[in-house]
C-alpha cells in the first residue's frame, strides 16, 4: 500500500487541448504548496484562501518568478472535501505545456505524483466512500449511456452498499446467535428463527445474482458482429444502425475488407457493432486476411446478426456462416425488401427471430432494435430495476455468500444442529462467518491489499 500521509498532485483531466485544465493536490501540504505557487488578485477585504471559494491569480515558478499561467484557484480544508484531506485545485488553460509546468512545480515543492485511482483510494481510506462507491466512480467515469451513467450514480449513492449491509446484518445476527449458543450451552438462549432468515436471505441474493446479467449488459454494453457473405449488405445495416454513412458502400462485392467498429447507444444499451468482411469459400489474400478476422469476431461476439441477400435464392455459404453461429445468440437479418424477397429465407435458422428490411429505406430497422432488446434482455428498462449489479467482482461475492448461506440453511433445516449440537453447531457457525466475510468484500470491510491493488489499478491518474 502507498503512503497516505503525505501530499500528491496530478492532472484531473484528460490530455489535448481543452478551454480549462485541473492540477489537483491532496494531503497536508496542499495549502502550503498552493500559497507558495498561486497569487490571487485581491478583490475588495476578502481573505485570500478561504476554503472552498474560488479564486482569481497566477501560478508562479517561485525560483525565477516566472508567471506560468493564468488560473483560478481553489483550497477546500479537510474534513469536506473529496478524500477527507486538505485539497487544492489550480484550473489552468487546457495546454498540455501549462499543465506539465504547473504539476512539476508542485512536485517540487514537496508533493509527489499520485498513482493511479489514489485520490479516491484515499477517500476510501478516510471512510467518506466504501468500496462498491469508490468503483462506481470509475463505472461513472466511463458511462457510455444516459442508463449506464444513471446505474453507477446509484451505485456511488450507496444503493448496493446499503442493500449489502442489510443483508449482512441479519446474517450476523444469525451468527451471533449460533455463537452465543456455542459459548453459552447451559444458558437459556432466546429463540431465533434461523431458518426463515436464512431463506429470506437467499431469496435477496439471488434476486441480486439474476439481475447481475441485465446490469453488466448497462455496464460494459454487448459486441455485435454483423456476419454474412460478401455483397448482402452487412455495411449499409451498419450505416442504417447508426444513422450515419459510417462504412464505404459500393455495389461491388468484398468491399469490406477488414472488420469495422462502431458505438452504438440503443435505447440506453451501449452496443459494439462490429461490420465484418464478407465470408467466401475463395478469396485473394486480403480478402482471406478479412474473412479470419470476421469468423475470429464471429467466435468473440455477444449477439451475431446473421444479414441474407433477400433478392436471391440461399446459397450454400449462407447456411455455412450461419452453421458457425452455434448456441451464440443471434438474430438474422433479412435485407434488400424493397426489392421482390424470396421466401425461402426461413429453411436457415428457423428457431431464431427473422426480421426483414431495407439496410437502403429504413423499413424494418426498428423492429431489428426490439429484436436486440428482446434478446439482450426481453425488452427490459432499467428505470423498472431498483437495484442492478452490474460489476464481476460483486458478482462473485454475492454468489459465494449465496454458497455459504445456503450450506447453512441445509444444515439447519435438515434437523442435524438439534440432534448432534456440538459439531453441527460449529460448521453452521464456521458458514454464517464465511457468508459475513464473503459479503463484506463488496463495501471493502474484510477486503485485502490485493484486491485494493486490483481495484484501484484500473483507475486513471488523477482520479
Amino acid at each position: 500500500m502507498l503512503s497516505l500521509d503525505d501530499t500528491i498532485s496530478a492532472i484531473s483531466t484528460p490530455v489535448g487541448d481543452g478551454g480549462i485544465g485541473i492540477v489537483r493536490l491532496s494531503g497536508p501540504q496542499s495549502e502550503a504548496i498552493l500559497r507558495r505557487l498561486c497569487r490571487p488578485v485581491r478583490l475588495g477585504r476578502r481573505r485570500p484562501f478561504e476554503s472552498h471559494r474560488m479564486f482569481y491569480g497566477h501560478v508562479f515558478d517561485p525560483e525565477s518568478a516566472e508567471v506560468i499561467d493564468e488560473v483560478l484557484a481553489v483550497l477546500m480544508r479537510a474534513p469536506t472535501t473529496y478524500t477527507r484531506e486538505d485539497v487544492a485545485e489550480i484550473h489552468c488553460h487546457g495546454s498540455i505545456v501549462a499543465l506539465n509546468r504547473v504539476l512539476a512545480l508542485t512536485l517540487r515543492c514537496g508533493a509527489r505524483l499520485a498513482q493511479p485511482g489514489e485520490f479516491t483510494l484515499r477517500a476510501f481510506v478516510n471512510g467518506r466512500i466504501d468500496l462498491a462507491q469508490a468503483e462506481a466512480v470509475l463505472d461513472l467515469i466511463r458511462a457510455k449511456t444516459d442508463a449506464g451513467q444513471r446505474l453507477a450514480m446509484r451505485q456511488l449513492q450507496g444503493a448496493l452498499s446499503e442493500h449489502a449491509a442489510e443483508i449482512r446484518s441479519q446474517l450476523i445476527t444469525a451468527l451471533a446467535h449460533v455463537e452465543a449458543s456455542l459459548d453459552f450451552p447451559d444458558d437459556e438462549i432466546p429463540s431465533l428463527d434461523i431458518a426463515s432468515a436464512l431463506h429470506e436471505v437467499e431469496a435477496q441474493l439471488g434476486r441480486l445474482i439474476e439481475g447481475a446479467s441485465k446490469g453488466m449488459v448497462y455496464r460494459n454494453g454487448l459486441r455485435v458482429a454483423i456476419v454474412g457473405r460478401p455483397n448482402v449488405g452487412k455495411s449499409s445495416l451498419l450505416n442504417a444502425l447508426l444513422r450515419t454513412d459510417r462504412a464505404i458502400v459500393t455495389h461491388l462485392p468484398g468491399t469490406t475488407r477488414d472488420t469495422l467498429e462502431e458505438m452504438l447507444n440503443l435505447r440506453g444499451v451501449p452496443l459494439v457493432l462490429v461490420d465484418t468482411a464478407g465470408i467466401a469459400s475463395s478469396a485473394g489474400l486480403v480478402e482471406s486476411l478479412g474473412i479470419e478476422r470476421s469468423c475470429r469476431e464471429l467466435e468473440t461476439a455477444d449477439l451475431v446478426i446473421l444479414v441474407l441477400d433477400g433478392s436471391q435464392v440461399l446459397q450454400s455459404e449462407d447456411f455455412r456462416i450461419a452453421s458457425l453461429i452455434g448456441n451464440k445468440a443471434a438474430i438474422v437479418v433479412v435485407n434488400k425488401m424493397d426489392i421482390p424477397l424470396m421466401a425461402e429465407h426461413e429453411r436457415i435458422l428457423p428457431e431464431l427471430s427473422h426480421i426483414c428490411l431495407s439496410a437502403l429505406t429504413g423499413v424494418g430497422l426498428n423492429e431489428l432494435e426490439e429484436a436486440i432488446l428482446a434478446v439482450v434482455f426481453a425488452g427490459g428498462a432499467i428505470s423498472s430495476d431498483p437495484l442492478l449489479v452490474s460489476n464481476p467482482r460483486h458478482v462473485d461475492a454475492l454468489r459465494r455468500t449465496l454458497d455459504h448461506v445456503s450450506s447453512a440453511a441445509a444444515l439447519q433445516s435438515s434437523g442435524a444442529v438439534a440432534s448432534i449440537r456440538c459439531d453441527c453447531e460449529d460448521i453452521l457457525a464456521f458458514s454464517l462467518r464465511a457468508a459475513v466475510t464473503a459479503l463484506g468484500e463488496i463495501t471493502g470491510e474484510t477486503v485485502g491489499e490485493d484486491v485494493l491493488d486490483a481495484v484501484f489499478a484500473e483507475f486513471c491518474i488523477g482520479k
